[in-house]
Protein backbone atom coordinates (compact mmCIF):
# COMPACT_ATOMS: atom_id res chain seq x y z
CA UNK A 1 0.00 0.00 0.00
CA UNK A 2 1.52 3.30 -1.06
CA UNK A 3 0.67 6.44 0.70
CA UNK A 4 1.10 9.92 -0.54
CA UNK A 5 3.31 12.11 1.58
CA UNK A 6 1.50 14.52 3.77
CA UNK A 7 1.95 18.16 2.84
CA UNK A 8 4.26 20.10 5.09
CA UNK A 9 2.45 22.03 7.77
CA UNK A 10 2.14 25.73 7.05
CA UNK A 11 4.94 27.82 8.46
CA UNK A 12 4.20 29.55 11.71
CA UNK A 13 3.76 33.30 11.31
CA UNK A 14 6.53 34.00 13.83
CA UNK A 15 9.05 31.87 11.91
CA UNK A 16 8.09 33.56 8.66
CA UNK A 17 8.51 36.99 10.23
CA UNK A 18 11.94 36.02 11.63
CA UNK A 19 13.04 34.79 8.21
CA UNK A 20 11.91 38.04 6.56
CA UNK A 21 13.65 40.11 9.25
CA UNK A 22 16.86 38.11 8.77
CA UNK A 23 16.71 38.66 5.02
CA UNK A 24 16.20 42.39 5.55
CA UNK A 25 19.17 42.55 7.92
CA UNK A 26 21.42 40.70 5.46
CA UNK A 27 20.21 42.92 2.63
CA UNK A 28 20.91 46.01 4.76
CA UNK A 29 24.42 44.74 5.50
CA UNK A 30 24.89 44.12 1.77
CA UNK A 31 23.79 47.60 0.72
CA UNK A 32 25.85 49.21 3.48
CA UNK A 33 28.90 47.28 2.29
CA UNK A 34 28.24 48.34 -1.32
CA UNK A 35 28.02 51.96 -0.16
CA UNK A 36 31.30 51.69 1.73
CA UNK A 37 32.93 49.97 -1.26
CA UNK A 38 31.73 52.80 -3.50
CA UNK A 39 33.21 55.35 -1.10
CA UNK A 40 36.43 53.30 -1.14
CA UNK A 41 36.73 53.85 -4.88
CA UNK A 42 37.15 57.58 -4.20
CA UNK A 43 38.81 57.58 -0.76
CA UNK A 44 42.29 56.06 -0.81
CA UNK A 45 42.23 55.10 2.88
CA UNK A 46 39.00 53.07 2.62
CA UNK A 47 39.35 49.60 1.04
CA UNK A 48 36.92 48.54 -1.67
CA UNK A 49 37.45 44.80 -2.06
CA UNK A 50 36.68 43.64 1.50
CA UNK A 51 33.40 45.53 1.45
CA UNK A 52 32.46 43.96 -1.90
CA UNK A 53 33.21 40.52 -0.47
CA UNK A 54 30.97 41.26 2.52
CA UNK A 55 28.25 42.52 0.18
CA UNK A 56 28.44 39.38 -1.96
CA UNK A 57 28.19 37.20 1.17
CA UNK A 58 25.23 39.15 2.58
CA UNK A 59 23.37 39.24 -0.73
CA UNK A 60 23.91 35.49 -1.17
CA UNK A 61 22.05 35.01 2.12
CA UNK A 62 19.22 37.42 1.35
CA UNK A 63 18.87 38.01 -2.37
CA UNK A 64 20.44 35.66 -4.92
CA UNK A 65 19.48 38.14 -7.66
CA UNK A 66 21.56 40.91 -6.08
CA UNK A 67 24.45 38.50 -5.47
CA UNK A 68 24.46 37.54 -9.15
CA UNK A 69 24.23 41.17 -10.17
CA UNK A 70 27.32 41.89 -8.10
CA UNK A 71 29.14 38.83 -9.51
CA UNK A 72 28.36 40.02 -13.04
CA UNK A 73 29.37 43.65 -12.46
CA UNK A 74 31.54 44.78 -15.40
CA UNK A 75 34.32 46.20 -13.22
CA UNK A 76 34.30 44.16 -10.00
CA UNK A 77 32.59 40.92 -11.00
CA UNK A 78 35.71 39.14 -12.23
CA UNK A 79 37.55 39.84 -8.95
CA UNK A 80 34.64 38.50 -6.90
CA UNK A 81 34.26 35.39 -9.03
CA UNK A 82 38.01 34.67 -8.88
CA UNK A 83 37.97 34.96 -5.10
CA UNK A 84 34.77 32.96 -4.56
CA UNK A 85 35.68 30.17 -6.95
CA UNK A 86 39.44 29.80 -6.40
CA UNK A 87 40.51 32.15 -3.61
CA UNK A 88 42.57 33.95 -6.26
CA UNK A 89 43.95 37.48 -5.98
CA UNK A 90 45.31 39.48 -8.95
CA UNK A 91 49.09 39.72 -8.89
CA UNK A 92 48.91 43.51 -9.29
CA UNK A 93 46.82 43.70 -6.11
CA UNK A 94 49.31 41.49 -4.26
CA UNK A 95 52.28 43.62 -5.29
CA UNK A 96 50.47 46.86 -4.47
CA UNK A 97 49.43 45.59 -1.05
CA UNK A 98 52.91 44.37 -0.16
CA UNK A 99 54.56 47.62 -1.32
CA UNK A 100 52.09 49.70 0.70
CA UNK A 101 52.49 47.47 3.76
CA UNK A 102 56.26 47.87 3.50
CA UNK A 103 55.88 51.65 3.29
CA UNK A 104 53.52 51.58 6.28
CA UNK A 105 56.03 49.58 8.29
CA UNK A 106 58.72 52.09 7.36
CA UNK A 107 56.55 54.96 8.60
CA UNK A 108 55.89 53.13 11.87
CA UNK A 109 59.60 52.39 12.25
CA UNK A 110 60.44 56.07 11.81
CA UNK A 111 57.75 57.36 14.15
CA UNK A 112 57.82 54.99 17.12
CA UNK A 113 60.44 54.15 19.67
CA UNK A 114 58.45 51.31 21.19
CA UNK A 115 59.97 48.00 20.13
CA UNK A 116 56.79 46.08 21.06
CA UNK A 117 54.66 48.21 18.73
CA UNK A 118 57.20 47.83 15.95
CA UNK A 119 57.37 44.05 16.46
CA UNK A 120 53.58 43.73 16.58
CA UNK A 121 53.07 45.76 13.43
CA UNK A 122 55.88 43.90 11.68
CA UNK A 123 54.48 40.49 12.65
CA UNK A 124 50.98 41.41 11.55
CA UNK A 125 52.07 42.85 8.21
CA UNK A 126 54.37 39.88 7.60
CA UNK A 127 51.53 37.44 8.27
CA UNK A 128 49.26 39.30 5.84
CA UNK A 129 52.02 39.36 3.21
CA UNK A 130 52.57 35.60 3.56
CA UNK A 131 48.83 35.04 3.23
CA UNK A 132 48.69 37.15 0.06
CA UNK A 133 51.69 35.47 -1.55
CA UNK A 134 50.28 31.98 -0.88
CA UNK A 135 46.93 32.72 -2.60
CA UNK A 136 46.57 31.68 -6.24
CA UNK A 137 47.08 34.39 -8.86
CA UNK A 138 44.01 35.63 -10.67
Amino acid sequence: MTSTPEPAPPEAPAASARRRLGALIYRGVGWTAVGLATAGVFLPILPTTPFLLVAAWAFAKSSPELAERLRNHPRFGAFLRDWQERGAIPIKAKVTAIVLMTASFGIVALTTRNAWVLAGVGATLSAVAVYLVTRPNA
